[in-house]
């Protein structure tokens, strides 16, 4: 008995030495998040809460004006009674819609790509999963760039449009808002492809044959078997796609122009364009962060229902 007590003992405490090992390895990837993560999203809740220096930068005076300048038109203890501040919610609005649309085009195109590659040879599937990646060999702006190239009035796609008689003048693409849901779809189409074919993989196709067997239609299989199977995957999918894009400014700024704002655009604006607006900068930055964080505890909490309903 007393050997047997021993023997547990020296196993519980050869156990903890090993999970302290382990704690030890994550220490190099704790350290860089909180030097890379946690701290400049600790200076720029501060700055949010300082004044503006007209110089650029800030002066250390607490105050809530950047959030004030957010809201409310005319400020919270003005001589009138403030109103909403409609531009930068406006704005904040039309930056959700560009990166719902974006969400939703990548998952239209990303969903069908990943079961192909999904159904195919091992073989074949990796030289697939090779070519989705080939784009990101390239920097995000030179790619940016080459779309803008692609879609002006004189570029190549009007020129063969003119070309092959199916149009009589350019169309408009450049500086607008299809040309900024162009861009976001393709930046952001791997990062769809990627996660679902990851779940369809792990998907029993035994599944569908069985409804096959009972005479279900291929559309009813699709909604009602093969997409809640895959359901983490489409999710994960979403995210990856969706809150990139809400941030995104390369695209707006590059391709939409000056009249299709975003909230990427403005933060870049006052940090370095000619409104050198730190605090507010930071202001939108924490809303934005507050938004996206919103977004994040859904999606665990619907993880944690969905893994407490499968046990």
């Amino acid at each position: 008995m007393a050997g047997m007590i021993s023997n547990q003992q020296s196993t519980k405490a050869e156990g903890s030495i090993v999970d302290g090992r382990q704690k030890a390895l994550l220490f190099p990837a704790w350290l860089v998040i909180g030097l890379l993560l946690v701290v400049p999203v600790l200076i720029m809740l501060v700055y949010s809460f300082l004044t503006q220096d007209f110089r650029g930068g800030v002066i250390w005076e607490f105050t809530l004006d950047a959030y004030d300048q957010f809201f409310l038109d005319r400020g919270l203890f003005g001589d009138e009674p403030p109103t909403i501040e409609w531009t930068y919610i406006l704005i904040f609005w039309r930056s959700f819609l560009q990166a719902l649309f974006a969400m939703i085009f990548c998952l239209l195109i990303g969903f069908p790509t990943a079961y192909f590659i999904a159904t195919q040879p091992p073989q074949l599937r990796s030289m697939l999963l090779f070519l989705v990646t080939i784009p990101y060999w390239v920097n995000l702006l030179i790619r940016t760039v080459s779309m803008k190239f692609l879609i002006r009035d004189t570029g190549p796609i009007n020129e063969w449009l003119v070309a092959l008689g199916l149009i009589d003048d350019p169309i408009r693409m450049i500086n607008t808002a299809f040309a900024i849901q162009l861009g976001l779809f393709y930046s952001y189409l791997p990062f769809m492809v990627l996660p679902v074919y990851a779940s369809i993989e792990r998907y029993n196709f035994v599944l569908s044959e069985a409804a096959a067997d009972l005479y279900t239609g291929r559309w009813t299989t699709l909604f009602k078997v093969v997409i809640p199977s895959v359901r983490p995957g489409i999710v994960a999918g979403c995210i990856l796609v969706f809150i990139p894009s809400l941030g995104a400014f390369l695209a707006p700024d590059l391709l939409g122009g000056a009249k299709n704002f975003m909230i990427g655009s403005l933060v870049e604006e006052q940090f370095k364009g000619q409104a050198g607006d730190w605090p507010f900068g930071a202001a939108v930055s924490m809303i934005l962060l507050t938004i996206i964080m919103i977004i994040l505890l859904f999606y665990a909490r619907q993880q944690t229902q969905s893994n407490q309903g499968r046990s």
